[in-house]
Order: C-alpha cells, then sequence, then structure tokens
C-alpha cells in the first residue's frame, strides 16, 4: 500500500477510492479501478495465495415433540399447560395442549389437545 492511499485494503480494492476493483481480463496486465484513476498491475498477485476455510455449525440433534418427555419407565410422560375439556373419547375433564402456525400467517394457529387420562389426541383449528 502506497503512503498516501486513504483505505488499507488488500488486492481486491482500490487503496484509493476502496471500490472493488474487476476481474482480470486475459488480454491486459492491467486492472483499472472503474470509480478512479487508480490501475493496478496484475502481477502484484503473483504471489498471493489466499486460503478459505468454511465452518459449518454441527447439525442439530432432531427434538422429539417438545410436549412429550419419556420417563425412567420408557412411557411417555406428557407435560405442558392444561385446559379443562373434555375428551371425546374418555370423557375425562383436563387435556394438555400446544400450539402450531401449520397454515399461512394470516390464518389462526393450529391446536393440538392431549388428554392426561388416555393420550388421545384431538385438533382444533382456529
Amino acid at each position: 500500500m502506497s503512503e498516501t492511499a486513504p483505505f488499507s485494503s488488500n488486492l481486491h480494492f482500490c487503496p484509493l477510492c476502496g471500490s472493488v476493483l474487476p476481474l482480470p481480463t486475459l488480454d491486459s496486465d492491467i486492472i483499472p479501478c472503474s470509480r478512479c484513476p487508480f490501475k493496478r498491475n496484475i502481477r502484484e498477485h503473483d504471489e498471493v495465495v489466499e486460503k478459505f476455510v468454511l465452518h459449518f455449525n454441527a447439525p442439530k440433534k432432531k427434538k422429539s415433540d417438545t410436549s412429550q418427555e419419556m420417563d425412567a419407565t420408557g412411557v411417555n410422560e406428557f407435560n405442558g399447560p392444561t385446559v379443562e375439556r373434555i375428551c371425546p373419547k374418555c370423557n375425562h375433564d383436563t387435556m394438555i395442549y400446544t400450539t402450531r402456525q401449520t397454515r399461512s400467517a394470516d390464518e389462526g394457529q393450529t391446536v393440538f389437545y392431549t388428554c392426561v387420562n388416555c393420550k388421545f389426541q384431538d385438533i382444533e383449528y382456529s
């Protein structure tokens, strides 16, 4: 970088105005800046080695349904908010519910109910 250059940049950027320099052409050894009079000799790139390392996040483990957890005996133990709602299968008066947005955003959520007694699942499209 020259002493008068206002930008500290790598070879892909103009040191005078900071613009991205265009890709070099096969018929010229000069890379002209498209915004100012700066010109870079392509031979400045001869000894440059660029390395890129991509770090990917570890894949997330697939979660089981958050409303169900296994207890020590291996039986599903349902937990979550409860509501007074009659189960259509066993007539128990308490059900656990979860909500999900299964349709477009301007429509209501879908409510999934699970009976705490018989584990019957009911759906309400609101």
